[in-house]
């Protein structure tokens, strides 16, 4: 399991520099006139994606679980792949990507990177790390619970996005949002349709 627990402490530390950048871009945004939505469920995403590490750990360490080369190499590929694709998010959107849902009115829609392809890129990458890194480690009941709950976060965190957009004077039709959560802010993020993103979201 020692590939395992390097693979997750690499990740706990990713997500704590998501959460750094997020911020600071965050308050560039708001400086600039972005006005914030979603209070409410943020929190509740913190606490499910730590709940992800949590399980991660927990789970093999109570469960006895074993690394299973068959399932945990594969496993293991697509993790990396799907943070390749979270990089890639936030690397095509820069200062504009958050995990917070800021609209900033009249910024563009991104259409280059990932967006270009398809909508919502960050949360599909959300999507498959979180079956497939607690997966490497053998942890099924976490890959489980976590797809379950995020695919209802993700609900409410696609429908707060449109409303935000809906509701800015002179924003974008589609949101972008590109957090590491799975989050936005419509300066920068997740395009909600046809593969492109404004500026302030993590989507």
């Amino acid at each position: 399991m020692t590939v395992y627990w390097v693979l997750l402490s690499v990740i706990a530390c990713e997500r704590v520099a998501e959460l750094v950048v997020s911020a600071r871009h965050a308050s560039g945004l708001l400086r600039r006139g972005g006005t914030e939505y979603g209070f409410g469920h943020f929190p509740v995403m913190i606490a499910l994606h730590v709940g992800l590490l949590a399980g991660c750990v927990l789970e093999p360490l109570l469960g006895n679980r074993a690394f299973i080369p068959a399932l945990g190499w594969p496993m293991l590929v697509v993790t990396v792949l799907a943070n390749v694709l979270r990089w890639w998010c936030v690397a095509t959107l820069g200062p504009r990507w958050t995990a917070r849902v800021i609209v900033l009115p009249g910024a563009p829609l991104v259409r280059s990177g990932p967006y270009r392809w398809f909508a919502h890129p960050n949360y599909v990458a959300v999507i498959i790390e979180g079956f497939a890194l607690p997966l490497t480690g053998s942890a099924w009941i976490t890959a489980v619970s976590f797809t379950v709950l995020n695919a209802w976060l993700l609900t409410v965190r696609i429908r707060c996005e449109t409303r935000a957009l809906a509701t800015a004077p002179g924003s974008a039709s589609d949101l972008g949002s590109a957090s590491g959560l799975g989050s936005a802010s419509a300066a920068g993020g997740t395009p909600s349709a046809g593969g492109a993103a404004p500026s302030g979201t993590g989507a």
